[in-house]
């Protein structure tokens, strides 16, 4: 019994001395973003020298560092972490690897208050500046809200929410593409723009308040890894004789994991892939403990995020692919060869 106790902290040890590594090379990365880009007056060396306060910087320096490139790389930082957080969440709450933010309604009620707000016009606030990403953020709230309602009209079981958020997707996806039919060429572009997912929308002003509510909502999701833990053990059954009610357990777990991709998505756009595969990432380094399985998501989609949106603006700069493309592209063929390199079989 010693020598299995001595393992198992071993291994936390070992996983946690991971995360760490991962939180550092993140930290690493981030600096390397803030050195690159098309800028022939900002080089990596001289922004190392502004940044640390060695060399003043001129007007033009000093907004391209903290205007342009500091808002994007944080909101890629806390946005990815908020995602990946949210997907963790919504996989352990109802018992499927394979569900994430973006395929449970969140992104198809966002992509509906956008529509709203550029083809017709229609938005819940009258200053136009900001009229997407408010109806983007209530539309994906009323969205999950629909789908937590039906679900526990048909039954409490985690497959009622995943087959209701499917149903409701499809819905909102018919009338978004209603509306695109009678769109303007110049609507279309806008719609086509916001889906693919940009970290260079949110101010400086925004991405910090972002960050302030994104990082406030975080110790809210580690609250839930023992509840997690307990329904990923033994199901509804065994979470119930630990004193966990499974029913209540989905709906708050689901709303929370609503409002950490709904702050994101409704200044980024439709950012995907990151809520799917950061929590299997984790899994393949600290297993299914959600006490490290939550902080090692966040991490992995805070690392993913950065290095697709560094790259997507560095690989052919100055023209920038959008983060959400380039999670796709470099995140689809990854994913598949950790899951099949998982499973033992040779790719």
């Amino acid at each position: 019994m010693d020598s299995i106790s001595e393992k198992h902290i071993e291994n936390s040890k070992f996983q946690i001395i991971l995360i760490l590594l991962l939180v550092s090379l993140t930290f690493l990365l981030a600096i390397f973003a803030m050195g690159s880009g098309s800028s022939s007056n900002l080089d990596m060396l001289t922004t190392l020298k502004i940044i640390l306060g060695l060399e003043n910087s001129n007007d033009l320096q000093s907004a391209i560092i903290w205007e342009l490139r500091f808002p994007r790389i944080l909101m890629a930082i806390v946005g990815g972490a908020a995602l990946a957080t949210a997907g963790a969440l919504m996989q352990g709450c109802l018992g499927n690897p394979l569900v994430s933010p973006l395929t449970l309604g969140v992104a198809s009620g966002a992509a509906l208050g956008a529509a709203f707000a550029i083809v017709l016009g229609f938005s819940i606030v009258s200053n136009s500046e900001i009229a997407i990403v408010a109806n983007a953020f209530l539309f994906s709230l009323i969205v999950v809200g629909i789908i937590i309602q039906l679900g526990n009209m048909r039954s409490i079981s985690a497959e009622s929410y995943i087959l209701v958020g499917i149903a409701i997707t499809f819905i909102a996806g018919a009338i978004v593409s209603t509306m695109q039919y009678f769109a303007t060429d110049a609507q279309l572009s806008q719609l086509a723009h916001w889906s693919f997912g940009s970290l260079s929308r949110p101010t400086l002003i925004q991405t910090l308040w972002i960050s302030v509510a994104l990082i406030g909502l975080m110790p809210s999701a580690m609250k839930w890894s023992w509840d997690l833990n307990a329904l990923s053990l033994g199901g509804d059954d065994f979470a119930i004789s630990t004193g966990v009610d499974p029913s209540t357990t989905r709906k708050r777990i689901l709303i929370l994991s609503a409002f950490l991709t709904s702050i994101v998505i409704a200044f980024t756009g439709l950012i995907g892939f990151v809520g799917l595969a950061a929590p299997h990432m984790s899994r393949l380094i600290v297993g299914n403990d959600y006490r490290k399985l939550i902080p090692c998501s966040a991490v992995f989609g805070s690392l993913l995020t950065l290095f697709a949106d560094t790259l997507g603006r560095t690989l052919f700069a100055p023209i920038i692919i959008p983060v959400g493309i380039m999670l796709s592209i470099i995140g689809g063929p990854f994913f598949m060869y950790l899951l099949l390199k998982n499973r033992g079989v040779n790719s």
